[in-house]
């Protein structure tokens, strides 16, 4: 409810959980813009895994599918480091 603290997560973690509803509209605005890149890259990684041979991924591909869903540095990961590309003599 307004005016109160917001409920701590779990006991004796001094975490505080903070709703959607306390946050500003620019932190909104942020936490929006975040997502929607998390996404783009997640969907941009997802379709070059999808359509890169296996010869050409550093490892097994339903590994690198999986690292892919974790937070946004999964994509990232994949995009920087799962991937190789052909040489041209």
């Amino acid at each position: 409810m307004h005016g109160q603290e917001p409920e701590q997560l779990g006991r004796g973690h001094g975490r505080m959980h903070t709703r959607w509803r306390d946050l500003s509209r620019g932190e909104r605005g942020v936490a929006i813009g975040l997502g929607a890149v998390q996404g783009a890259l997640a969907l941009l990684a997802w379709a070059d895994l999808a359509s890169r041979p296996a010869a050409l991924v550093r490892g097994r591909k339903p590994v690198w599918a999986a690292v892919i869903a974790v937070n946004i540095v999964g994509p990232i990961l994949y995009l920087r480091r799962g991937r190789t590309f052909p040489r041209i003599p």
